[in-house]
Order: C-alpha cells, then structure tokens, then sequence
C-alpha cells in the first residue's frame, strides 16, 4: 500500500476527492493580480489556452493534466510543483518565487517590448497603407 504523505501523481486530472480546486484558483488570480498579467499573456508565456486558464481561474475542477500546471507555475515564476501543492494541500508551500526578485520585472518589461513590437507592426501597416493609396504625406 502507498504512503498516504507521497505526492500522487496523475496523468490527467479530474474532481477527486482531496483536491481543492477553489484554492488553486484563488492563488492563480493572486498571483495574476500582483504580477499585472492578463489571460492572454499567461497564455503566451505558458502555452496553456486562454479558455484552460479561464476554468482553472473560476476553479471548475475539469481534466487538467499535472504538465499544464506546471507550465503556469513556471510561467508565474513559482516552483514546478507549486500549483500541484495547492490543489492537494489547499495552500501554497511556499508563494514567494524562488528565484531572483528582479525575474519579475523582466517578464514585465518582455510583455511590454512584445506590445510594442506588435503596435510598431501595425503602425507600419497603416503607413503602408496610406502611401499606396496615393495621400500625401502628413508629416
């Protein structure tokens, strides 16, 4: 017979007895919150769809394998296991991140050149635009 006290280990994830799905979310939109990160970037950063992100942020216990929470620890700077610990334990072993405090300004300050990038593409799209259209020029 198993040790009670060893992790369990799934390879999809379903309401079972003992998990507190409530508290994963709870934590999930914390950390959301502190971090100013949005669905779409934890998308991004993490690989797991938005519509993923939205179940587990509501704390619908739907089938969600141990990797693809892992991969939003990950992307929220926390320990590989953190949100796997939530879910078992009903609160964090350890919230803060185990890294260098300054990760998560550099995630930030990523997001913010990604946006950037992204609206200087479209910008030049629009000048495109313009200049083919035959309008004189307004700068």
């Amino acid at each position: 017979m198993a040790d009670r006290k060893t992790l369990r280990v799934y390879r999809t994830r379903g309401p079972v007895d003992g998990e507190d799905w409530a508290a994963v979310a709870v934590a999930l939109n914390e950390r959301m919150a502190r971090r100013r990160i949005g669905q779409q970037d934890l998308a991004r950063e993490s690989g797991v769809s938005v519509s993923t992100l939205r179940e587990l942020q509501h704390g619908a216990g739907r089938r969600v394998q141990n990797k693809t929470l892992t991969a939003i620890a990950r992307a929220l700077d926390w320990p590989d296991n953190h949100l796997i610990d939530v879910l078992l334990a009903g609160t964090p072993t350890g919230s803060e991140p185990t890294g260098d405090p300054g990760r998560e300004i550099l995630a930030a300050l990523a997001r913010v050149e990604d946006r950037l990038g992204e609206i200087a593409r479209r910008l030049a799209v629009v000048e495109e635009t313009i200049s083919r259209s035959g309008e004189p020029d307004r700068t």
